[in-house]
């Protein structure tokens, strides 16, 4: 079960240098509708958009309701780690971006939103390594450190304007390296090079 779907943006400084975006000196916000998860292990690739970009993520599933978490505090909300893939509109998010418009349409399409299964953060080390290959080549790695917001200020931060609830997840950013899906392709998701998912394009 899965309620709301948190991300954040721009939490990898050469994620942002890449799409010419400046880093915020707080974390960015977005969400997506729990309708926007995929069933399964396929995606299938909307018709409205001829631009359909991966964004490999770490994703956090919180364990009980809270509001005005302290970062101190914030370790004790969260159990466990999932790998996730937002994917983006980003022929759609550009075109509203120009005109000043939210791009929610961009972002919570169906199957815009994958997440592994969890894995309890005990069984992780503090610097936790994940990666994303297309068709057998590696095209996204990342490691907890290169954030530049880490988990525990996201949840204070998220939580100081909106009471999270248990069931809640966190998208905790994406580093360099996003690019276009196409159909056909094949994608598999590695914590500390152990595969955790496969999916397929269609």
């Amino acid at each position: 079960m899965i309620n709301t779907i948190y991300c954040v943006g721009r939490n990898y400084a050469t994620h942002a240098k890449e799409l010419g975006n400046k880093v915020e000196s707080e974390p960015v916000i977005f969400s997506k509708p729990n309708s926007s998860l995929v069933q399964g292990n396929t995606i299938f690739l909307p018709d409205f958009s001829h631009n359909i970009h991966y964004e490999t993520e770490l994703v956090l599933k919180i364990n009980q309701n809270g509001f005005k978490i302290s970062e101190k505090e914030a370790d004790s909300f969260y159990d466990e780690i999932a790998i996730g893939l937002d994917l983006t509109a980003r022929d759609l998010q550009t075109e509203l971006k120009e005109k000043k418009l939210p791009w929610l349409l961009s972002k919570g399409f169906k199957d815009s939103c994958f997440i592994s299964s969890f894995v309890h953060k005990n069984t992780l080390p503090n610097s936790i390594n994940f990666s994303m290959n297309l068709n057998g080549v590696e095209r996204q790695k990342g490691n907890t450190h290169e954030m530049i917001f880490n988990f525990n200020k996201i949840i204070s931060y998220i939580s100081y304007f909106i009471p999270l609830k248990k069931f809640d997840v966190i998208f905790t950013g994406t580093p360099q390296g996003v690019g276009q899906l196409n159909h056909h392709d094949q994608i598999s998701l590695f914590l500390h090079s152990k595969e955790i998912a496969n999916l397929k394009v269609k």
